[in-house]
């Protein structure tokens, strides 16, 4: 096998690494977790609203600011008043929320 093709079969497995790839300069790139867990609104943690497809750790931190902000949701459609939460990415995890009594 020549130099070449070492060098991008070992490319390839560092980018394909399901847990984490290396890249030059920057932090690492993490496997992000996803369940079919259904999220409460008003007791989930930042980590936990992360695990909904489509929301990251910012968004989620978003919510629970708002959250914190705002009071305990009412009714799940109150997270499209989030920045970065539209009726698209709502439709995606509407059967994964739920705004039951926070726990205390």
């Amino acid at each position: 096998m020549t130099r070449a093709a070492l060098v991008a079969l070992a490319a390839l497995i560092a980018v394909s690494s399901p847990l984490v790839a290396q890249r030059a300069g920057k932090p690492p790139i993490t496997a992000r977790v996803v369940s079919n867990e259904v999220i409460n609104l008003n007791s989930a943690t930042a980590t936990q609203i992360a695990t909904l497809p489509g929301i990251g750790l910012k968004t989620a931190d978003l919510v629970v600011q708002y959250r914190t902000k705002n009071g305990p949701f009412k009714k799940i459609e109150e997270i499209m008043n989030v920045r970065g939460i539209g009726e698209k990415s709502f439709l995606k995890i509407k059967d994964r929320l739920s705004v039951g009594e926070a726990k205390k």
